[in-house]
C-alpha cells in the first residue's frame, strides 16, 4: 500500500450558525437536501445543504448531551429521526415533511430557521405540518447512550450504551408510536460506542472499548452473537458497511479489466459487503466474511467425515481483509464509507481528514521460468491497492474531529453522483467539503 495524494479537499461552507458547544455526529438525510447534526448543548440541528443555514433547531426532549442520532429510511411524507442522549434515552422525533427545493436555490425547506421547543411547537408558525414532534421516549438503557442505528426495512432500531448492551427495538408502527423491546445483548465487556446494520440483511455489527467487534443475528426468534472479530489493540470507535455492487477503480486500462470487474463482483456476491472500522489503535481495518460454505466445505475435508450439518449453527468467520495505511497520529473516532464511489474517508482526534481510495489491480502475469520464452499465464485472480488521495492537516484547526459522512451534493448543476463530505468537531462548526482530483 502506497501514500499517493492525487486529490484535495477544498473548503465549501461552513454549516451556519454553528452550535455553541461539541458536535458529535452528523446524520445525512436518505432522500431530502438536509442533515442532522448532535450537539453538547442538549439539542439537535437540521441544516440545509443547498444554502447550508440552520433550518430548525430540536430541543426539550433530553436533559444531556444528544450523542447520535439517525433517519429512519423508507417513510413516505415524514422524517422520522431517532436520537441517542448521555440522559440514558432515546427519542424518536417526527415531522411531516414539507421541505421544498426552491428554485432560486435560497431554501429548501418549509421551515424557518427558528426552534422549536419539546413539544415540537414552532415559536412563530402555528402550522401543524411544520412542527417536529417529539414522539416517544425509549428507556431502558443505564447509562449514557452512544448509537443508534435503523435496519434496512426501517422496522428495528438497534441502541448501544455505556451500560455494555445493545437494544434492538421494533417500530410497531400502529399509530400510536409504540415500540417493541425485541432483544436486549450483552456479551460486550465494555462501554459499546457503535451499532451499525448490514445494508441489506438484518445484520448488526458493534464496536466497543472492550477492542471488539461483534456480530448479531436473529436465530429462531432470538437475537444472538455469530461472530467476535479481534484484531484490534484499542477501542473500537466506529463502523461502516460497504456499499452493495461496489467495484474498486481499475488501475489502467487493459484487456483484463472487464473480467477483473466481473470476477470481483462474483468473489463480492459470495461473500457478501465488507466491514471498516476505527480504533484508539490509530488504525483502519476492513472486515471480510468467509463464505461459509467454503468454511463448512474445509471443515468436513480435514475429518474425512460427510456432513450435512452446518458445523457452527449460525456462527460466522470474518477475516481482516487488508489493513489501510496507516495516516493518523492519534486515535481514530470515525471512518465513512462512501456508498457511490467506494471511497473512504476518516477523521480523529489529530484534526485530519484522511481519503483513501481501492485500486483493482492487474496483477503481472505469471512466468514460467523453465521455457525459453517465458510463458504468461492466462488466468489473472483479481486483487486490490488501497491508497490516500488526500490529506488535509488541521480541518477544524486545533479541535479534534468527532465524525465524517458522505452526503450528496444538492446543487442541480452538479452530477447526480457527487458528494461532499461533512466533518463535524469539537468546537460546534460542521463543514461541509469538496474533492478536487
Amino acid at each position: 500500500m502506497t501514500e499517493n495524494p492525487t486529490a484535495s479537499l477544498t473548503l465549501l461552507s461552513d454549516l451556519t450558525p454553528p452550535s455553541l458547544e461539541r458536535t458529535w455526529l452528523t446524520a445525512p438525510h436518505p432522500s431530502l437536501p438536509i442533515l442532522a447534526t448532535c450537539s453538547s448543548d442538549k439539542t439537535v440541528r437540521v441544516y440545509s445543504l443547498t444554502n447550508f443555514r440552520l433550518l430548525s433547531t430540536i430541543s426539550g426532549g433530553h436533559k444531556r448531551s444528544v450523542r447520535t442520532c439517525a433517519w429512519k429510511p423508507h417513510v413516505q411524507g415524514e422524517s422520522v429521526l431517532a436520537t441517542g442522549s448521555f440522559d440514558a434515552t432515546v427519542g424518536i422525533w417526527r415531522r411531516w415533511d414539507s421541505y421544498g427545493r426552491a428554485e432560486d436555490d435560497t431554501d429548501v425547506r418549509g421551515l424557518s430557521s427558528e426552534t422549536l421547543n419539546g413539544n415540537g411547537r414552532d415559536t412563530q408558525k402555528d402550522e401543524d405540518d411544520e412542527e417536529w414532534r417529539f414522539a416517544v421516549l425509549l428507556d431502558g438503557h443505564d447509562s449514557e447512550v452512544k448509537s443508534v442505528s435503523w435496519s434496512p426495512s426501517g422496522m428495528l432500531l438497534a441502541t448501544c450504551s455505556r451500560d455494555k448492551s445493545i437494544w434492538i427495538w421494533e417500530d410497531l408502527d400502529d399509530g400510536d408510536n409504540n415500540f417493541e423491546t425485541v432483544a436486549v445483548m450483552q456479551e460486550h465487556e465494555g462501554d459499546v460506542k457503535c451499532v451499525a446494520w448490514h445494508p441489506v440483511e438484518e445484520c448488526l455489527a458493534s464496536a466497543s472499548y472492550d477492542n471488539t467487534i461483534r456480530l448479531w443475528r436473529e436465530d429462531i426468534d432470538d437475537w444472538g452473537q455469530v461472530a467476535c472479530i479481534r484484531g484490534h489493540t484499542g477501542t473500537v470507535w466506529y463502523l461502516d458497511w460497504e456499499g452493495i455492487g461496489n467495484v474498486p477503480s481499475i488501475t489502467a486500462v487493459c484487456e483484463q479489466g472487464t473480467s477483473l470487474s466481473a470476477e470481483w463482483k462474483d468473489q463480492c456476491a459470495i461473500s457478501g459487503p465488507r466491514l471498516v472500522s476505527c480504533s484508539d489503535d490509530r488504525t483502519i481495518r476492513i472486515w471480510k466474511r468467509k463464505p461459509k460454505e467454503q468454511w463448512a466445505q474445509s471443515r468436513v475435508a480435514s475429518s474425512d467425515i460427510p456432513s450435512i450439518i452446518r458445523p457452527t449453527g449460525t456462527d460466522e468467520t470474518w477475516e481482516e481483509d487488508v489493513l489501510l495505511p496507516q495516516m493518523h497520529e492519534l486515535s481514530i473516532y470515525a471512518v465513512a464509507w462512501s456508498k457511490r464511489t467506494g471511497l473512504l474517508a476518516s477523521v480523529g482526534a489529530d484534526g485530519r481528514i484522511v481519503v483513501y481510495e481501492e485500486l483493482l489491480k492487474t496483477p503481472a502475469p505469471t512466468l514460467d521460468a523453465n521455457t525459453p520464452t517465458a510463458t504468461p499465464a492466462t488466468t489473472f485472480q483479481p486483487h486490490t491497492e488501497w491508497v490516500v488521495i488526500a490529506i488535509l492537516e488541521g480541518a477544524h484547526g486545533i479541535y479534534e474531529i468527532n465524525h465524517v459522512a458522505w452526503a450528496r451534493r444538492a446543487d442541480r448543476s452538479r452530477e447526480e453522483n457527487e458528494e461532499v463530505l461533512v466533518t463535524t468537531a469539537d468546537d460546534g462548526s460542521i463543514k461541509t467539503w469538496t474533492l478536487r482530483r
